[in-house]
């Protein structure tokens, strides 16, 4: 029994002279992943990013925030320099991030309910999770 590619085994590749070799670069590029659904993976990546709970202060942590919180109205002319734990809201999902700052506290806006610190950042009085003075 014959091979059937015994006839064409011995030929060359067809050269045209309009049509130049694609580089081997460009070849890879055909055989690359293809993704067949866009933005799954952005999918995936965004549903396995852990967030935190927000944690309900009860008792003697909320006593203790709104004696720090009294302390810091009695002491906003002295301009105090704080380091305060707050919870930021994630924006695509369920719970969010703790993050600390330390800085000066220029005023407490009672009326919206924030702190405004002296570089214009104003964090909302009911993130709050506790206050520290830095002296």
């Amino acid at each position: 029994m014959r091979d059937k590619y015994e006839t064409i085994r011995g030929l060359t590749r067809p050269q045209y002279p309009d049509l130049p070799p694609m580089p081997v670069k460009d070849r890879a590029a055909q055989f690359s992943p293809f993704a067949a659904v866009v933005g799954y993976d952005d999918a995936v990546l965004e549903t396995a990013r852990l967030t935190d709970d927000r944690v309900e202060l009860h008792g003697d942590a909320a006593d203790e925030l709104d004696l720090a919180l009294g302390k810091l109205r009695e002491r906003i002319s002295e301009r105090p320099t704080v380091k305060i734990t707050y919870f930021i809201p994630d924006g695509k999902k369920a719970g969010g991030k703790y993050v600390e700052k330390t800085g000066v506290v220029r005023r407490i806006d009672e009326v919206a309910g924030i702190l405004v610190f002296q570089d214009g950042e104003k964090i909302p009085v009911s993130e709050l999770r506790n206050i520290r003075f830095v002296e």
